[in-house]
């Protein structure tokens, strides 16, 4: 039997001539945290409602565990929409007990884990309040809960930490990895680059409905040009200019950043800081996932 995993398998949808997805394929393993990042209009959600059976594919396949997706695998599917969907005038704890019966437990299981994620997620208090009594943020925990309630095999979460607070991401992203932990496939879309880079084990770039770059961070900078740091107090302005294959990015302080060409010698250009004096520093300056996705983006403008 394969592992429990969910492939996401040449996704393509259409509205009139509007290309929604193109053939998006990629798949979140067990136990694995995956970013899906991309541009407002992109296909994130799209993609998403149709791993949930809200749209139908125009073609393509969801699978789990390598089977298509049917009705009983979406019971065990956790989903946080983007737009939220709780009931404003229900209570916190009913509407959570009543959603974990809509997806088959019994009712006092539901109501032990109703009890129990208000309790992790620090809504435990506001059980009986109206969820339209609640702030935003305690809104997006309570929105959480309902995704976790009847203990899903898969999470799929459309932008969870938008208008968080530092301290509910803290508790967002601990339960998220303790849910990958147990083995949960989980996927989750976010415009929070700097968060999805610190959590996540695999991370997919998408553009225009099409999946750009995918990997590990380390395996999408490997692709991205050499960029380099050196702390040279003693050099002259424009003392790296004339060095084959260097391009001068800019110079704060002593700190001098270089954009190294392919194939260029970068110890040839430490001998050339030396040649000037002392050099304290002398490091290859990684690209943020922010720069990461911008050069997926721009490399694709520029191509088309």
């Amino acid at each position: 039997m394969a592992e429990p995993g969910l492939e996401i398998d040449g996704v393509s949808k259409r509205y009139g001539t509007v290309v929604a997805l193109e053939q998006m394929t990629f798949d979140v393993r067990p136990g694995e945290l995956f970013g899906f990042v991309g541009s407002n209009g992109a296909g994130k959600t799209t993609t998403m409602r149709i791993a949930l059976g809200v749209l139908s594919a125009d073609a393509g396949q969801v699978r789990y565990a390598g089977e298509p997706i049917t009705h009983e695998t979406r019971r065990h599917i956790g989903y946080m929409p983007e737009e939220r969907g709780l009931y404003p005038k229900m209570k916190v704890g009913e509407q959570l007990t009543y959603l974990a019966r809509l997806h088959g437990m019994p009712a006092a299981e539901a109501k032990a884990s109703s009890d129990r994620w208000t309790e992790r997620l620090g809504v435990a208090s506001r059980r009986d309040d109206e969820v339209q009594k609640l702030s935003l943020g305690n809104q997006q925990r309570v929105q959480l809960a309902a995704a976790l309630v009847h203990e899903p095999r898969i999470l799929v979460l459309d932008e969870p930490f938008s208008g968080l607070d530092p301290v509910a991401v803290d508790v967002m992203s601990d339960v998220l990895k303790e849910k990958a932990a147990e083995g949960v496939p989980v996927v989750f879309s976010s415009h929070q680059l700097d968060l999805v880079e610190r959590l996540c084990d695999r991370i997919g770039i998408v553009r225009s409905g099409r999946m750009e770059a995918s990997g590990t961070v380390a395996e999408l900078r490997s692709g991205a040009v050499t960029r380099l740091l050196v702390d040279a107090p003693d050099a002259p302005e424009g003392w790296a200019s004339g060095l084959p294959g260097v391009t001068v990015l800019g110079r704060k302080g002593t700190v001098t950043e270089l954009e190294l060409a392919d194939g260029s010698d970068d110890q040839a250009v430490l001998r050339a800081a030396l040649a000037t004096g002392p050099v304290r520093e002398f490091a290859r300056k990684l690209p943020s996932l922010t720069e990461l996705f911008r050069s997926v983006v721009s490399d694709h403008q520029e191509a088309a």
